[in-house]
């Protein structure tokens, strides 16, 4: 996220927390898994929040790895 903010020139607060959940589940008769990252970025508004975590999303590279492979939501606080 730090590269992310550093593109458009946002500072990141101090606060910021990133809780990653993730759930082993079924589909079928195959196991799947399914991860939730709940990202909170207070004293910046959603919308630069939300780009922030949308960029760093695409660019991360365990992001790359899982995508396609693993459902992944994620939900931004500010």
């Amino acid at each position: 996220m730090s590269l992310a903010a550093r593109k458009i020139k946002v500072v990141l607060p101090a606060e910021l927390a990133i809780d990653a959940e993730v759930d082993l589940g079924m589909s079928g008769a195959e196991y799947i898994l399914r991860a939730r990252l709940n990202v909170s970025v207070p004293g910046l508004d959603l919308e630069t929040a939300q780009a922030i975590v949308d960029t760093a999303h695409q660019t991360c590279p365990y992001s790359k790895a899982l995508r396609g492979n693993v459902d992944v939501a994620i939900n931004v606080s500010v």
